[in-house]
C-alpha cells in the first residue's frame, strides 16, 4: 500500500478540521411550535390576564412580528396544511399538490429537515406531526409522533371527526360544555379522560423531557442541531394541572369584546354545530361558557409556558444558547368566543393570526415589527440564519432582514387567506376584505381602528372603491397561487 507524503496528510488534517470548524460554528436552530395559539395569548403583548413569563422572555430578549398570517387550509384541520406548508415552503396550493407525493416516498429531499441535514445539521423531531410524509422520513431523530390532536371523548366514541347534532345531547363528554355552573360531567384535570393524561404523564411534559434530553446530548456531536418541538398544547381537548387551572378563577376571566351568541354566517362558511371545534361549547354561547373554555386554554398555555421555561434554561446552562436561534409561533389562532365562534375555522385575525418571535445572538431584543409576514416564513428564516441558499420552489421568505432592519417593508404585497371553497381573504394597506362565496357576500374591515373586526364596512358608500380595489387584488392573487376557487363573479 503505496503512503500518502507527509505534505499530504497534513493537508487533509488541516481540510477535515477547517470542515469541522465551519460546523460547529453554524448557528443551532430550535423551532417550537404551538397548536391553537392566538396571538393575543402572551402577556408581554398586551394581554393582562394570561401569565406567560418564559414566553415573556423570549420577547424582550428578541424580536416579535405581531402580524403573522397563515396561509390557508383545505379542510376542517386548519394545522394540516399550515404544517405542509411549512415542511415544504411551498404557498398552501402547491403544498396542497405535493402532499400526497409524500406517501409516495417523492420529493422528501425537498422538506425542511432534509434541507437542514444536507447542510450538515444534526436534526431532531418530537411532539405533533400530521403530516403526510413519515417524520422518519424528514428528520434523523425522532422521538415521539403525536397525532393531531390528543384522543378525547369524540375520537374514542367512533363516531368520527364531525357529525351533526342539533340540541348537543348526543355529543360525547367533553363537547357541548358547560351547560350551566352546575355542569361538571367532564374535568380537565382528570386523567381518566385520557387526552393529554394518555400515557400517565401530560403531553406536553413529554415533549419538553424529550427534548432536554437530546439538548443534554449535542455536546457529543461536532454538528449543529436543528430541533422541531411541536406541542399538541394549546389545542383541545385542553387539560392542564391543577396548580394552572388556579391561576385563573373563573369570575375573574374577561368575555371577548368581539363576542356574539352566534355567528349570523356560520353555516355557510362551514363554522356550524357540525364542525368538531364548534360543538365544544353550547349553541348559543353564553357568556360563562366562553370563560370556562377561556379559563382552561390559559391554563394549558401557561403549563406550556413552563416546559419552554424548562427548555430555556437547558440551553443556557449547557453553553447553547450563544450559538442558538428560537423561532418560537403557532400553526395558527383560535377564535375561543370571539365572534360567536371557537375555532380556527375564519379568515378573522383571532383564528388565523399566532404569535411570532425569533430569538438569537444577533436579533435586535424587545423589538416589534409590524410588517406583515407569513407564519411559514420560519422555514426560509431558519434556511437563512443557517446559510443555507432559498430554493426556488420555497415560496416563503426570511424575516431576518426585517429585524436586523436592513428591511422595512413586507416581502409581500399582501396577504392572502383561504378555508376550503367557504372563505376568502385579503389583507393590504391596513384593510382586510373577506368574501364568503356561497352567500355571495363581502366584507371589510380597517384594522388600524377596528382590530376586533366588529364593524363591516363593505356597504358604507364611501369605501365602495376600497372593496372594488381590494376584490380586484384577490382574484389576481388567486390566479398567482394556483387557487382552484373561481369568485371573480360574485361583485
Amino acid at each position: 500500500m503505496k503512503k500518502l507524503p507527509f505534505l499530504c496528510i497534513l493537508v487533509l488534517f488541516v481540510s477535515c478540521q477547517k470542515t469541522k470548524k465551519q460546523e460547529i460554528t453554524k448557528p443551532n436552530i430550535v423551532f417550537i411550535f404551538a397548536d391553537d395559539m392566538t396571538y393575543t395569548a402572551i402577556h408581554a403583548l398586551g394581554n393582562e390576564e394570561i401569565k406567560t413569563p418564559n414566553l415573556d422572555r423570549l420577547v424582550a430578549n428578541g424580536t416579535t412580528f405581531t402580524n403573522a398570517y397563515n396561509m390557508g387550509a383545505w379542510n376542517g384541520a386548519v394545522c394540516v396544511a399550515s404544517r405542509a406548508m411549512i415542511i415544504s415552503g411551498r404557498s398552501v396550493w402547491d403544498a396542497y399538490a405535493i402532499k400526497d407525493e409524500w406517501k409516495k416516498g417523492r420529493q422528501l429531499n425537498n422538506t425542511w429537515g432534509r434541507l437542514m441535514r444536507q447542510a450538515g445539521y444534526d436534526t431532531y423531531m418530537t411532539g405533533k406531526w400530521h403530516v403526510n410524509a413519515r417524520a422518519d422520513s424528514v428528520f434523523q431523530t425522532v422521538v415521539h409522533v403525536r397525532p393531531g390532536m390528543p384522543g378525547d371523548a369524540w375520537i374514542n366514541s367512533g363516531k368520527g371527526a364531525n357529525f351533526e347534532s342539533k340540541d348537543g345531547s348526543d355529543l360525547p363528554i367533553g363537547y357541548n360544555r358547560p351547560l350551566s355552573r352546575n355542569d361538571t360531567v367532564w374535568s380537565p384535570t382528570d386523567q381518566k379522560f385520557g387526552g393529554f393524561w394518555e400515557g400517565g404523564k401530560h403531553w406536553s411534559e413529554v415533549l419538553k423531557d424529550d427534548a432536554m434530553a437530546f439538548i443534554k446530548k449535542t455536546g457529543q456531536s461536532d454538528h449543529p442541531f436543528f430541533m422541531y418541538l411541536a406541542f399538541n398544547a394549546p389545542h383541545d381537548p385542553r387539560q392542564a394541572p391543577q396548580e394552572y387551572l388556579n391561576l385563573y378563577p373563573v369570575e375573574r376571566m374577561k368575555v371577548p369584546e368581539s363576542f356574539l351568541p352566534e355567528y349570523p354566517f356560520k353555516d355557510s362558511i362551514g363554522n356550524g354545530r357540525d364542525l368538531r371545534d364548534e360543538a365544544l361549547a353550547p349553541f348559543p354561547r353564553t357568556e360563562y361558557a366562553v370563560k370556562v373554555h377561556k379559563r382552561e386554554y390559559y391554563a394549558l398555555i401557561s403549563h406550556l409556558d413552563a416546559q419552554i421555561g424548562a427548555l430555556l434554561n437547558q440551553l443556557k446552562a449547557t453553553g447553547k444558547m450563544d450559538n442558538t436561534y428560537i423561532i418560537f409561533t403557532a400553526d395558527h389562532g383560535l377564535a375561543l368566543g370571539r365572534h360567536g365562534l371557537m375555532g380556527k375555522q375564519s379568515q378573522f385575525d383571532h383564528s388565523i393570526r399566532p404569535p411570532f418571535i425569533l430569538t438569537g445572538p444577533t436579533i435586535p431584543k424587545g423589538k416589534k415589527i409590524g410588517a406583515d409576514i407569513y407564519l411559514q416564513d420560519a422555514m426560509a428564516t431558519s434556511l437563512d440564519l443557517a446559510g443555507i441558499e432559498k430554493p426556488d420552489y420555497v415560496f416563503f421568505n426570511s424575516v431576518l432582514d426585517l429585524a436586523n432592519g436592513s428591511k422595512k417593508e413586507s416581502a409581500y404585497d399582501a396577504i392572502y387567506g383561504a378555508y376550503m371553497n367557504l372563505q376568502r381573504m385579503i389583507r393590504k394597506d391596513g384593510f382586510k376584505l373577506i368574501v364568503y362565496p356561497k352567500l355571495r357576500k363581502v366584507l371589510l374591515f380597517d384594522l388600524k381602528n377596528d382590530p376586533e373586526e366588529m364593524n363591516d364596512l363593505s356597504k358604507n358608500p364611501g369605501y365602495s372603491q376600497k372593496v372594488d380595489e381590494l376584490f380586484q387584488a384577490l382574484v389576481k392573487k388567486q390566479t398567482a397561487l394556483k387557487d382552484p376557487l373561481d369568485i371573480s363573479d360574485i361583485l
